[in-house]
């Protein structure tokens, strides 16, 4: 898999051990533990021991087993290039959308992204067991506002065009379920995005610097 989601909890404290992380790192590609071992600089006895557990917690699979005179060699890989800790491995204290109403709160996009996260491993999971592609879209960009004034009119302006196609396109009758019709999650976000931290100078662009400030 690309992505898969981890929502055991068991199963998340086994992969944020950082020899853990690294080996899951390394069996993008298919290794043995004495492969990994001089790749993440351990013994044998230890790698083996980090893969049973992840192996343990269905993070690692077998792909071979190589018999080499009385030794016989697993090679093993990660089930996945990436990981994702699903806020279901922290059932107890997630957040919950539903204790939020205000569309403006941080705290309310971020209870949202949770929940995707969330259903969207859920879903993941099952459209492979039913061997079926999952339907998503998503759009991701960023946008560069001249003024806070011009960020709120543009969230009220989509906020009236969402609204407009739901309208336009939802079926909520008692019919639409039973003829096939599927319930859909509608997510629309707007954030600041991070900024970029800022390049040290070079030693000739501060002699420049310097120069001209003695001019």
């Amino acid at each position: 898999m690309d992505i898969e989601v981890i929502e055991d909890p068991a199963a998340a404290e086994a992969s944020l051990d950082p020899i853990r992380t690294r080996i899951l790192q390394e069996l993008v590609e298919p290794a043995s533990a004495t492969q990994l071992a001089a790749k993440v600089g351990l013994p044998r006895q230890k790698v083996n021991y980090h893969l049973k557990a992840l192996e343990r917690h269905g993070l690692v699979e077998l792909v071979e087993e190589r018999r080499k005179g009385n030794v016989t060699e697993r090679v093993l890989r990660a089930t996945a290039a990436s990981y994702l800790i699903s806020p279901v491995a922290l059932a107890s204290v997630a957040p919950d959308p539903r204790r939020f109403s205000d569309r403006f709160s941080a705290f309310w996009l971020l209870a949202l992204a949770s929940r995707t996260v969330q259903e969207m491993g859920k879903l993941i999971s099952g459209a492979a067991v039913a061997k079926k592609k999952l339907a998503s879209f998503a759009i991701d960009g960023e946008i560069t506002f001249r003024t806070a004034a011009d960020r709120a009119a543009f969230a009220e302006e989509l906020g009236v065009a969402v609204t407009r196609l739901v309208d336009k396109y939802h079926d909520g009758g008692p019919a639409a379920e039973a003829g096939g019709g599927r319930k859909h999650r509608l997510v629309v976000v707007l954030h600041p995005a991070l900024k970029t931290p800022s390049q040290p100078a070079s030693a000739t662009e501060k002699t420049s610097d310097k120069d001209q400030s003695n001019d």
